[in-house]
C-alpha cells in the first residue's frame, strides 16, 4: 500500500445521488440534535477556572468596536493570550449578552457540533478514498455516523466544551478538521481552486486560535501520500504551491507566540520543569488520556503542576508510549492508513504533550479533543472487522451511554463550588485546587472553613504566591492581621508583579499602623495597575492618615476618573480638601457623596460642617436635622445642629438641641459651653 497512487480527480469518490445527499443531510442532523441534547444542561453553567481570567478580567472583550485591542489580548487573560481569534469570539459573545454565560456556552455547543459535521465529512469521504473503499466504501456513512457520535458525545470533552475559555481546544479542532475537510474537497472537485482558498483561510485561522494548528500542514501532506497521491513526491509535485501557501501560516503563529508572554506564563523555563522532566510527566499524562478515553472516569477538571523528577516514576508508562511511537512509525512505512491515524494522536498532542514545559497545567484532558477521535476511529473499525454491520447497534448504543455520562458530568459545572470540591477529592495533593475551593468558600463568607483549604496548598507548595495570597487575605478577613503578615510577605517575594499580594499587604500594614511600608506596596500595585481605582483610593486614604494631604488629593482625583460616582471617593476627597481649608470644593465633593448615598451619615455630618463654615447655616441646619433624624443618639450632631440654629437666631430651638446632646453625653463640655453661652445671651436680650 506504500506505493498506491490514486487518481485525484472527481471520479475518485462517488458522487451519490439524493438519496445519498438526503441520507447525510440526515446524519448531520441527528449529529447536532445529539450534540445538543447532551450539552444543553451546561448552558447554565457559571464561569470557572480560568473563565476568570480569560473572560470576567479580560477588558478587551468589552469593546468589539476597538478590532485593534480586541486582536490583542491581554498575557494574563488565560486561554485567550495570543490567540486573538479566541479573544474575539468571546468579544462577539459580550457585545450579544454581556456576561450572561448562556451565550458563551450555547457558542461553545454550536462550535462543537460544527467540529462533529467537519469530522464526519472527514471519515466518510477517507473511508471512499481508494486505500479504504473496498473495505469499509460500502458502509462508510454508518461507521461515519458511529465514529462522529461518539467522538462528539464522550464524556472526555467535557472540559473543552463546557468551560468556556477553553473553546481554544474546540474552536482550533473545528478549524483544523475543517482544513482537513476542504483538503478532501479540492482533491475531489474539478474546480479545486476555491477549496484551496478555503483550506489556507481555515489554516491562517486555526494558528490564530491555538498552537495545536502547527501540525496541519504536515497533517495534510501526510493525508495527500496515504488517500491521495501515493507518495509525497507525487503530492509535492501535484500541489506544491498549496503546501508552500500552508506553510506561510506558520509565520502568524510563531509572530503570536513570540508576542504572547509566554501564554501567560503557561510556559515556563524553571529548571525544576524542564524539557525532560515534563516529557516524562508527559509519559503518565499520554497513558491517562488513553484510558479516559475507554473509561472516562474519573474525570478532572485540575491535575495541578505535578512534575515527575525520575524516570523510574513512569517507566512503564514510557515503554508503552515508546512502543506506541515505534508502532507508529512502522505504519507509517508498511500500513500508511493505520500510521496516518496514529500520527494523527502524536502530531495533534505534541504542541502541549511533549517537551514544552506547560507548567500551569501539565496534564489536561481538554488536549485530547482531536486525538480522541483517532481512538474512536480504530475502535470502531476494528469492531466492524470482527462483527460487521452488527457493530452498528453496539455503537448506538454506547453512544447514548456516552451522551447520558457527558449530562452528567456538565452538572458537575453546574457549580464553582461542587466541580472544585469534587477536584479536591479526586485529586487532593493538588495546591490549585485547594486554594481555589478555599477562595470560594471565603467568597461565601465561610472564612473559617476556606482557612484549611489554604493551609493544605501552602503546605503542599509553599512557594505557590497564589496560596500564600489567598491564605493572607482570608486570616486578614478575619481580623489577623499579624498571622495574615508573613503569608503576603512571601507572596510579594515569590511573585514580585503579583499586584493583589501588594495591595492586600497594604492594607495589612496599614491596620497595623505601618503607614510607612503600605504606601510603598500601594505605589507597587499603582505602578502594576495604573487603572485600579480600588489600588488608588487605598493610597490616597493612606497618604491622607500620613498627614500629606495635597498628595492625598492628587489620588483622590484620579481614582474618581475610574470610578465616577463611588460615595467614599468623594466623601475621602471632601475630607482632605476641608483639612486644606478649601471649604467650597469640600462641600461640593460632600454634596455629591450624599446625592451618591442619602443615607450616609458621616456623609451628611461632614457636608453640614462644610457648610457652616462657609456661614450658609440654613443648609447646615438641614444636614445636621436629617443626620439626627437618622440618628436620633448622636450627641455631636445635635450639638452642631444647635449651633446652627443658633447662628439663625432660632435659639429655643438650639437650647433643645443643646440639653438633647447634654442628655445624651453629661459630661460634652463644648455643649455644656454653648448652652451656658445661649444663657448669656438670653439675659443680655432681656
Amino acid at each position: 500500500m506504500a506505493g498506491l497512487r490514486a487518481n485525484s480527480g472527481p471520479s475518485a469518490v462517488p458522487a451519490g445521488g439524493w438519496a445519498t445527499r438526503w441520507a447525510v443531510g440526515l446524519a448531520g442532523h441527528g449529529i447536532v440534535l445529539a450534540v445538543a441534547a447532551a450539552y444543553a444542561n451546561s448552558w447554565a453553567a457559571p464561569f470557572v477556572f480560568d473563565d476568570l481570567l480569560g473572560i470576567v478580567q479580560n477588558p478587551t472583550i468589552r469593546h468589539l468596536d476597538r478590532l485593534g485591542d480586541v486582536l490583542s489580548p491581554p498575557w494574563f487573560a488565560s486561554g485567550a493570550a495570543g490567540r486573538p481569534l479566541v479573544n474575539l469570539s468571546l468579544a462577539v459573545n459580550y457585545a450579544l449578552g454581556g456576561y450572561d454565560v448562556k451565550g458563551y456556552h450555547v457558542m461553545n455547543t454550536l462550535i462543537h457540533a460544527v467540529a462533529a459535521l467537519a469530522l464526519l465529512g472527514v471519515i466518510r469521504r477517507t473511508l471512499l478514498r481508494p486505500p479504504l473503499r473496498v473495505r469499509y466504501g460500502a458502509a462508510a456513512l454508518p461507521l461515519a455516523l458511529a465514529i462522529t457520535l461518539l467522538w462528539a458525545l464522550h464524556p472526555l470533552l467535557t472540559e473543552a466544551v463546557t468551560c468556556v475559555i477553553y473553546r481554544s481546544e474546540s474552536l482550533t479542532g473545528m478549524l483544523y478538521l475543517l482544513t482537513v475537510y476542504g483538503f478532501i474537497r479540492s482533491v475531489e472537485s474539478p474546480h479545486p481552486r476555491r477549496w484551496r482558498i478555503f483550506i489556507v483561510a481555515t489554516c491562517l485561522l486555526g494558528m490564530a486560535a491555538k498552537e495545536t494548528m502547527v501540525s496541519a500542514p504536515v497533517m495534510l501532506l501526510l493525508y495527500d501520500r496515504t488517500f491521495v497521491a501515493g507518495s509525497f513526491r507525487a503530492a509535492w509535485r501535484e500541489r506544491w504551491k498549496l503546501y508552500v501557501a500552508l506553510a506561510a501560516t506558520w509565520l502568524l503563529l510563531a509572530w503570536l507566540v513570540a508576542g504572547s508572554y509566554n501564554r501567560g506564563g503557561a510556559a515556563s523555563d524553571d529548571p525544576a520543569a524542564s524539557a525532560w522532566l515534563y516529557a516524562l510527566t508527559q509519559c503518565r499524562g499520554i497513558l491517562l488520556y488513553l484510558r479516559l478515553a475507554l473509561w472516562p472516569s474519573p474525570l478532572v477538571v485540575d491535575y495541578g503542576m505535578t512534575i515527575a523528577h525520575r524516570l523510574a516514576e513512569v517507566w512503564w508508562q514510557a515503554a508503552i508510549l515508546v512502543a506506541l511511537v515505534a508502532g507508529t512509525c512502522w505504519a507509517l512505512v508498511r500500513r500508511p492508513p493505520l500510521g496516518f491515524v496514529g500520527f494523527w494522536f502524536f502530531a495533534i498532542l505534541a504542541p502541549s504533550s511533549s517537551i514544552v514545559p506547560i507548567i500551569t497545567q501539565t496534564l489536561a484532558e481538554k488536549r485530547m479533543y482531536l486525538s480522541l477521535a483517532t481512538v474512536v476511529v480504530l475502535a470502531v473499525l476494528a469492531g466492524y472487522r470482527w462483527l460487521g454491520r452488527r457493530v452498528m447497534p453496539l455503537c448506538v448504543g454506547l453512544a447514548i451511554v456516552a451522551g447520558w455520562w457527558t449530562a452528567r458530568r456538565n452538572e458537575d459545572y453546574s457549580s464553582a463550588m461542587h466541580l472544585w470540591a469534587l477536584t479536591v477529592a479526586e485529586v487532593p495533593d493538588n495546591p490549585r485546587a485547594q486554594t481555589t475551593l478555599g477562595c470560594l468558600l471565603a467568597m461565601e463568607g465561610r472564612n473559617a472553613e476556606a482557612v484549611p483549604y489554604l493551609e493544605e496548598a501552602v503546605r503542599l507548595k509553599p512557594d505557590y504566591p497564589d496560596a500564600q495570597n489567598n491564605l493572607g487575605n482570608v486570616l486578614f478577613r478575619q481580623s489577623r492581621p499579624t498571622e495574615a503578615l508573613p503569608h503576603l510577605e512571601e507572596a510579594v517575594r515569590l511573585r514580585p508583579t503579583y499586584f493583589e499580594a501588594h495591595f492586600v499587604l497594604a492594607g495589612v500594614l496599614a491596620q497595623l499602623g505601618r503607614n510607612a511600608e503600605a504606601l510603598a506596596h500601594l505605589g507597587t500595585a499603582v505602578q502594576l495597575r495604573p487603572d485600579s481605582g480600588e489600588a488608588r483610593q487605598m493610597l490616597a486614604e493612606t497618604l491622607a492618615r500620613m498627614g500629606r494631604e495635597a498628595e492625598a488629593v492628587d489620588h483622590y482625583q484620579r481614582a474618581l476618573r475610574l470610578q465616577p460616582g463611588n460615595p467614599a471617593l468623594e466623601f475621602g476627597l471632601g475630607n482632605v480638601l476641608s483639612r486644606l481649608g478649601r471649604m467650597d470644593d469640600a462641600q461640593a465633593h460632600f454634596a455629591a457623596a450624599v446625592r451618591l448615598n442619602p443615607g450616609s451619615i458621616p456623609a451628611r455630618f461632614n457636608l453640614g460642617y462644610a457648610l457652616f463654615a462657609l456661614r450658609r447655616f440654613s443648609e447646615a441646619a438641614e444636614q445636621y436635622a436629617e443626620v439626627v433624624r437618622l440618628r436620633p443618639d448622636f450627641a455631636e450632631a445635635h450639638n452642631n445642629l444647635g449651633n446652627a440654629l443658633l447662628q439663625l437666631g432660632r435659639l429655643d430651638e438650639a437650647r433643645a438641641q443643646y440639653e438633647e446632646t447634654l442628655r445624651l453625653k453629661p459630661d460634652f463640655a463644648e455643649a455644656r459651653d454653648n448652652l451656658d453661652r445661649l444663657e448669656l445671651l438670653r439675659e443680655r436680650g432681656r
